[in-house]
């Protein structure tokens, strides 16, 4: 679980996680459109979303397509965040946007 929290901690780890949610199976070229770095760069963030289970491969010929993995995500939220009620966590986030005025998501 330490390396799923370690891939987390990065902005771009998980901009690269929001893509593959948006649409999963790309290849490290299309992801590379939607980031301001080099292929090199995006390569080990995705090497270290993959060590951490997040981020799971496909050959497809010659192209490596890259899959959102929820598993690890899922297992983290029923431990850290099933102890508690759900609905009560809800309620507080809704008001937090609200006193904060960030109503989109």
């Amino acid at each position: 679980m330490d390396t799923v929290f370690k891939a987390l901690a990065d902005p771009t780890r998980r901009q690269l996680l929001d893509l593959l949610h948006a649409r999963n199976g790309q290849t490290l070229g299309e992801l590379c459109e939607g980031l301001a770095m080099s292929r090199q760069a995006v390569s080990k963030h995705l090497a270290l979303l993959e060590a951490a289970n997040l981020v799971a491969t496909v050959w497809r010929g010659r192209e490596k397509l890259h899959y959102l993995n929820p598993v690890p995500i899922h297992e983290i939220a029923d431990r850290w965040i099933g102890k508690f009620e759900r609905t009560r966590l809800a309620a507080l986030a809704d008001l937090k946007k609200t006193l904060e005025g960030d109503d989109h998501d």
